[in-house]
């Protein structure tokens, strides 16, 4: 069984490595650019994802993540009184792990495994690789490469006018396992503990009132710092902000996956959480394959899309709510929304609602 998989990101290696512990030929054919995986960047992954993450995909060791037990949202106008607060006894709600810690271990896995190989694209590569048919199955983890705007391009897509800063806090030592979101009058503003003395810091900047230049974002961070003494702040990275749904997720023996399939909004940071997730369903339908003894097809393809499809809008729907719910909140002085927000935080149901849809994502 032979499976080509576009693309060098990081759903792209944790698809390959998952397929590759079942035995499965993978080759990774990427087309070379410069890795954007900077080491500010970091990815929070849900209890439950950080379990088939640690059994279908890769061991992390201890020392690579970071466990979050506490979650706590503000609103700007009420900064020192918490909108939401989630906290958990026995379980983490989110592991960090930095982007490029990630992106490297999973290379230094594939690259012992005799079942993988990683090419760079060259000229003619596409039009070979749908003539030829060497592969049973083609996944596209790319929306701008040539299969993701030949076949993919139709889209549900919206531009949030935003542009996401993301940067380090190096401070002092502390007990750091407390997630914090702000939503500010520019926009979301998260601060993610990745240890005792260095905080993750995103910040999802609206552009509607002021451009970015009139403002220093350092200080803004600053400003709204809910607990560190800093010693120092990383140079900020900054990328637009969008999110699409792909209207098909499949041509012929050609799955859209990860960034090809869909993009949302980070302030939930659940992007990463849901191609866990989509490796989960599609792992489970190849392992049925497996077992049967029937070979990698295009009914592979149908059955992912059936599978994943509606869940992803609707989830994606969901992320883009809660955005929009808060940015009417932020455009407003009326202050009843975040009553309404604290009233339903409290009740104990409602709460394990919202904890069981940020570990799990949407299941129907």
């Amino acid at each position: 069984m032979n499976v080509c998989i576009l693309g060098n990101s990081l759903s792209s290696l944790s698809l390959a490595k998952n397929l590759v512990n079942k035995k499965i030929n993978v080759d990774i054919c990427y087309e070379e650019k410069k890795n954007n995986l900077s080491s500010n960047r970091t990815i929070g992954i849900s209890n439950s994802n950080f379990d088939f993450f640690q059994k279908k995909i890769m061991k992390l060791n201890k020392k690579d993540i970071w466990e979050i037990s506490k979650m706590k949202i503000y609103s700007e106008k009420k900064i020192n009184d918490k909108i939401l607060d989630f906290q958990k006894s026995k379980k983490n709600y989110f592991l960090m792990i930095k982007n490029n810690r990630l992106y490297k271990l999973l290379n230094i896995e594939l690259k012992k495994n005799k079942f993988f190989k990683k090419k760079v694209i060259k000229k003619n590569f596409y039009r070979k690789l749908l003539k030829e048919k060497k592969y049973d199955l083609i996944i596209n983890c790319e929306s701008k490469n040539y299969i993701g705007k030949k076949y993919f391009s139709n889209k549900i897509s919206k531009d949030y006018n935003n542009v996401a800063f993301t940067t380090t806090l190096k401070h002092t030592s502390l007990i750091n396992n407390t997630a914090i979101q702000i939503f500010t009058k520019h926009g979301p503003l998260a601060f993610l503990p990745i240890s005792k003395s260095e905080t993750s810091v995103v910040y999802s900047f609206n552009l509607d009132k002021k451009k970015v230049v009139e403002l220093n974002i350092c200080d803004l961070i600053k400003e709204y710092n809910p607990k560190y003494f800093i010693k120092n702040v990383e140079k900020l990275n900054e990328f637009k902000l969008e999110s699409f749904n792909s209207k098909s997720y499949y041509y012929k023996n050609i799955i859209a996956f990860g960034d090809c399939a869909h993009r949302i909004h980070p302030l939930a940071g659940q992007g990463f959480n849901m191609i866990i997730r989509d490796i989960k369903i599609i792992s489970e339908i190849i392992q049925k394959k497996i077992d049967l003894g029937i070979q990698l097809d295009s009914s592979i393809s149908v059955e992912f899309e059936k599978n994943t499809k509606h869940l992803n809008l609707i989830f994606a729907t969901g992320i883009d709510f809660i955005y929009e719910f808060f940015n009417f909140e932020r455009k407003n002085k009326n202050t009843n929304i975040n009553k309404i927000i604290k009233f339903l935080g409290k009740n104990k149901n409602i709460n394990s609602i919202f904890t069981k849809y940020a570990d799990e994502g949407l299941t129907i």
